[in-house]
């Protein structure tokens, strides 16, 4: 059977542990109509614009 050598320290058990539930940065895109970086397959919170059709009038909006 299996058995270590030595005890594993605390610091090198969590930092193997903090690895596996590391986050990742979402991934952004630019908006093709005005440019600013949006999260994929959303509405543009800049201008309303969404796969090359405005979804959301912003003129609507500020009123």
């Amino acid at each position: 059977m299996a058995v270590p050598k030595r005890k594993v320290s605390k610091s090198r058990r969590d930092m193997r542990r903090a690895n596996n539930s590391r986050l990742d940065a979402p991934d952004m895109s630019k908006c093709k109509n005005c440019g600013e970086f949006v999260l994929s397959h959303r509405v543009c919170k800049a201008c309303g614009h969404y796969n090359g059709a405005e979804v959301i009038s912003k003129a609507e909006e500020k009123k």
